[in-house]
């Protein structure tokens, strides 16, 4: 045992029964072999926030293969497997006051596990042991002085795994060299494919095979093989890959345009529009989605009645108010449907998506049409909402963006659609030709779209005021709330409608980024600008970037753009330059 493992046991014999508050001595590094443990930071009392501890092995010492953990996106596919592969090991252990962090099924770029030149790092969230508010030092000494540098060395000493096969859902029964290998090279296959969806004009993809739906509503696990209908691609969108690592993949993709998904109730519809939004992420092995990949920048919109607008310019969809309101620098704290529609749509355009996803389910009937019987009883001039029907082909044809949209009730969009696909009992079929023929329309005919100007130019640019994420009223750090919420001083911002926020450790990651652009706005940059500039910091730095590089950042995981807009746009203090 070293001196400093000896100091640490000895402290924490000598604390047992103490008050709480003496544990903070505890803090620093200490050395167990080839393990660094650091105690960052102590919780103040046993019904605090954990405290934060980290375990590091040097890279020599670890004995990794270089070609899995030296590119970026490899590391972050590594981490991945080891945060899955960590969590095995504690189970092992029987460890239940060391918390590495639980990931769902996607692949997310997180804080939990670092891989750098150096070498390996986890990052953990320690509950210390008490009796009320004494310390029980004994236990606490078996915790880091023993359990901790255990799980270090099983999860970072590479010659210590095992060959055991990968389990079901990329979990392992131990590391294995094999299952570390199978995992990154999933991940890097899901990269190529993405990539090859541009070049191929596509922006979607679901492979033959998938298992789309989910074991129950509120899991996001694979249901049974054998209950499930496993999708198979029709004849006529079937689309095969080969990719570098030799394997092909075939399933049926979804071309640039506007797309519509029709079908029965409880037909899939809903089902594969999900597994859309989720094709942002890549996906753990027999997740039953690791094949469905979607253009990066897709975002699903919806009507979110009562959200804060600030500044949008929703002219393209709502003009010539009664009120007389300029609809070209729109604001109001209180969002109908419809409205609230239209903000999300060009918000998600400021953002960078060049391609929505919406489901007519969660959508404002009369943002997305207007019937004949309607449009005779209440003319135009007397309607201010030019509806989604009207504007989806302009918005393909003038920015380059993208639509897919699920439709149960009304063909409406059949005549402004490239392709039409059916789900009969979750099984699609191309059938554009017919929809075609239903509305009038000649088949190889350009889709329709309503004669007028241009009407997406670009908006103003939206400059927030230097004091715009600053308010008066706040009193600390932004911080999560769940995966739904983000408190930002005494505001609340409800995130609740970003069915693309998938964690609540990237709900954290988007506090910290409320925190970074607080010190880009300074009255003369605009949203997209510091979009892109916090984007452009991730990529080189990594999450520990958005906060300042602190030892122990938490849990974080890695939002999209289009999340991080999507809070700055939600909070009701945000100001813009006039």
């Amino acid at each position: 045992m070293s001196s400093r493992q000896s100091n640490l046991a000895s402290t924490l014999h000598n604390l047992d029964g103490r008050s709480y508050g003496n544990l903070k001595q505890i803090r620093g590094r200490y050395t167990f072999g080839p393990v660094s443990v650091f105690i960052d930071r102590v919780q103040a009392d046993p019904f605090a926030s954990p405290s934060k501890v980290r375990v590091r092995v040097d890279r020599a010492d670890a004995k990794f293969p270089l070609d899995l953990t030296t590119d970026r996106a490899d590391r972050i596919a590594s981490s991945d497997y080891l945060l899955r592969a960590g969590n095995e090991v504690l189970a092992k252990l029987d460890q239940r006051a060391l918390i590495l962090g639980h990931p769902g099924q996607e692949i997310l770029e997180r804080t939990n596990i670092l891989i750098d030149d150096a070498g390996f790092e986890a990052r953990l969230l320690v509950n210390l042991p008490a009796r009320g508010r004494r310390i029980l030092g004994h236990q606490a000494a078996d915790i880091l002085t023993r359990d901790l540098p255990e799980f270090a060395e099983r999860l970072f000493l590479f010659d210590r795994w095992s060959d055991a096969p990968a389990g079901r859902g990329g979990n392992t029964p131990a590391p294995s060299a094999k299952g570390l290998a199978d995992h990154v090279q999933l991940h890097r296959d899901q990269l190529e494919l993405r990539s090859h969806l541009g070049e191929a004009g596509l922006i979607g993809f679901v492979g033959n095979g998938a298992i789309l739906p989910r074991k129950s509503g509120d899991s996001d696990l694979p249901m049974k093989s054998s209950d499930a209908v496993v999708f198979t691609s029709p004849p006529e969108l079937e689309h095969t890959v080969e990719l570098s690592s030799g394997r092909t993949v075939t399933g049926m993709g979804i071309p640039r345009g506007v797309t519509v998904i029709v079908g029965g109730g409880y037909h899939g519809k809903s089902t594969i529009l999900r597994a859309l939004e989720r094709g942002v992420y890549p996906h753990i092995a027999d997740d039953g989605r690791e094949w469905v990949i979607s253009d990066p920048t897709a975002t699903s919109i919806r009507a979110e009645d009562g959200r804060a607008v600030t500044g949008d310019d929703i002219s393209a969809f709502i003009n010539n108010l009664p009120s007389g309101s300029d609809t070209r620098f729109f604001s109001t704290t209180n969002a109908s449907g419809s409205t609230s529609q239209a903000a999300n749509l060009v918000e998600a355009i400021e953002a960078g998506a060049n391609t929505l996803l919406i489901d007519e389910d969660t959508s404002a009937t009369n943002f997305m049409i207007r019937d004949e019987r309607m449009r005779a009883l209440i003319p135009a001039e007397r309607e201010p909402i030019t509806p989604f029907v009207s504007r989806v082909r302009p918005l393909l044809t003038e920015r380059g963006v993208s639509t897919v949209l699920v439709a149960g009730g009304s063909s409406a969009f059949f005549e402004v659609a490239d392709l039409v696909i059916a789900l009969d009992a979750y099984v699609p079929a191309d059938v554009t030709a017919r929809a075609r023929e239903l509305v009038g329309v000649e088949d190889g005919a350009e889709p329709s779209v309503e004669a007028s100007d241009a009407v997406f130019a670009a908006a103003p640019a939206r400059v927030p005021t230097a004091g715009a994420l600053r308010p008066s009223s706040k009193t600390k750090s932004a911080k999560a709330k769940g995966l739904d919420t983000v408190q930002f001083g005494r505001s609340f911002i409800d995130l609740a409608a970003l069915s693309q926020l998938i964690d609540g450790q990237q709900t954290g990651a988007i506090a910290e980024a409320l925190e970074y652009l607080a010190e880009i706005f300074d009255g003369k940059t605009s949203i997209t600008e510091a979009l892109a500039e916090i984007d452009a910091m991730l990529d080189a730095q990594g999450i520990d970037g958005i906060t300042g590089h602190r030892a122990h950042p938490g849990h974080l995981a890695r939002p999209r753009t289009q999340e991080i807009a999507a809070a700055l746009n939600r909070f009701r203090g945000l100001r813009l330059v006039d």
